[in-house]
């Protein structure tokens, strides 16, 4: 006979449950390959590719190459802090931001990130219509249509469906671009004629193109909790992120630069490392393989994207989260027709000055509760304490707004006054400063509850007369 709790578990497996606004328990947990795969298939996509070209057209194959490890490995610091946190305790980003930065706080800094990524959803449907004209020879606006909807499907089918997608992507990412690279070489392309490119150094420079590579999943990667709460534990949920940076993230940028390198792409100083192009003209099932590879290949980070968005909502309102899959994804694909999609070098660079910032906090607000062995803080309790008291006021945690305020004007600062800076790491490090620098100081000071505590017996009340009978010495022990 099976017990209540099997019976709980198989029905909310059986409904696909997403647990938006609860943490994940531990019976609805998954295995690591699963974890991985979500966020492996992610990074591995051609937008990637895009970027790593843009970097090597303009640094060289070797100084690229270096510069997008630089920007994988922070990143992996960045995102595996947040995972591991995740993996503890089962939390999405927006249940954690609540803990840390109020409930109200919640909707400033979730609502935010969750409105963001629907940025990154637009700019692959408007990519798949780009991409099926290339291969196809579609209007661009038919292909965009068809992909939105494939994508707002997927996402509907929760995070089982990410798992699989990704698991997909990453192999079908990597025959699709032997198969460019070998039609590459077939026109005289080699590995010599790549290393010796030494790029064409149009404004970017080699920081400018680690923070290029940082924006680019800065904000995803802020919101990993959404993905990595399906580990088992804090240690399972760091092994999926390095799945992703610097792995993946790494292939996919690399691929992008060597294509560039190796004068396989058409246009790499405005379509970077795009390799369908390499692909087309060479039979019916090449193409039917082209095709799959883009609608699969977008459509994780599409789905990846949309599923961030409206779990984040999800977790700021009382909404479920497959409602909001449909219209925020309605919303996106209006957007990706209108063109804006097309400004993504705004975007990456609004990115990088305002996202570090927030994981900053609540990086070094896991830390202190950890270093101080406090328990998990309610997410929805506006009273409970998170760096000292009179912090809260109105379900806002103003110490917590203050300091990713002061890393953003930081980094907002150093974009315009020292362009080509890394202005996510500035961004970071004023915001876990500030940030750390209250808790130390609120630490520093006794609560209400630790005052009347600590505070010495009147004497002759009973409390007094206790200790005074405790100080008195021990004949015994003299």
């Amino acid at each position: 006979m099976a017990s209540p709790r099997t019976t709980d578990a198989d029905r909310h497996t059986a409904a696909g449950e997403e647990y938006e606004h609860t943490a994940v328990p531990a019976h609805a947990r998954k295995n690591l390959l699963s974890v991985a795969g979500v966020w492996a298939g992610f990074p591995m996509c051609l937008g990637n590719a895009v970027f790593g070209g843009l970097i090597v057209y303009n640094l060289g194959l070797v100084q690229g190459f270096w510069a997008i490890l630089t920007g994988n490995l922070l990143l992996f610091c960045y995102v595996g802090a947040l995972s591991h946190h995740a993996g503890r305790t089962g939390r999405s980003f927006a249940q954690q931001s609540a803990a840390v930065f109020g409930p109200r706080g919640r909707a400033v800094v979730s609502g935010f990130l969750a409105t963001v990524v629907i940025g990154w959803f637009s700019y692959q449907v408007g990519l798949t219509g780009t991409a099926l004209h290339q291969v196809l020879g579609w209007t661009p606006l038919w292909g965009a249509l068809l992909g939105a909807a494939v994508y707002i499907g997927l996402t509907a089918a929760g995070i089982r469906a990410l798992s699989a997608v990704g698991l997909l992507g990453v192999p079908l990412f990597l025959v699709t671009a032997a198969l460019a690279f070998w039609y590459a070489a077939q026109d005289g392309a080699g590995l010599s004629q790549a290393l010796d490119f030494q790029g064409h150094d149009h404004g970017i420079t080699f920081w400018s193109a680690v923070g290029i590579v940082i924006a680019g999943f800065v904000d995803s990667g802020t919101m990993t909790a959404d993905f990595t709460r399906w580990s088992r534990d804090g240690r399972s949920a760091v092994l999926a992120t390095f799945s992703a940076f610097p792995l993946s993230n790494t292939v996919a940028y690399l691929v992008g630069g060597a294509v560039v390198a190796t004068g396989g792409a058409a246009n790499p100083e405005t379509e970077g490392g795009t390799y369908l192009g390499l692909l087309t003209g060479h039979g019916v099932w090449i193409t039917a393989l082209a095709v799959l590879f883009t609608l699969t290949n977008l459509g994780s980070v599409a789905a990846h994207c949309l599923y961030n968005a409206a779990l984040g909502w999800s977790g700021t309102t009382p909404l479920r989260m497959r409602p909001l899959v449909v219209a925020l994804g309605v919303l996106g694909s209006v957007i990706a027709l209108t063109g804006v999609w097309s400004s993504i070098v705004s975007w990456l660079q609004l990115l990088g000055i305002l996202v570090p910032p927030i994981g900053a906090v609540l990086i070094v607000q896991h830390a202190a509760d950890r270093f101080r062995r406090r328990p998990l803080r309610p997410a929805d309790d506006v009273e409970a304490p998170t760096g000292g008291p009179g912090s809260r006021h109105a379900g806002y945690v103003l110490p917590a707004l203050v300091a990713w305020a002061a890393g953003s004007a930081a980094a907002w600062a150093l974009h315009h006054t020292h362009p080509g800076s890394v202005d996510a790491a500035l961004g970071f490090v004023v915001a876990a400063l500030v940030h750390g620098g209250h808790l130390w100081w609120t630490g520093r000071r006794p609560s209400d509850a630790e005052a009347a505590t600590s505070m010495p017996p009147r004497p002759g009340s009973e409390a007094g007369r206790t200790t005074a009978q405790s100080a008195e010495p021990d004949p015994l022990h003299v």
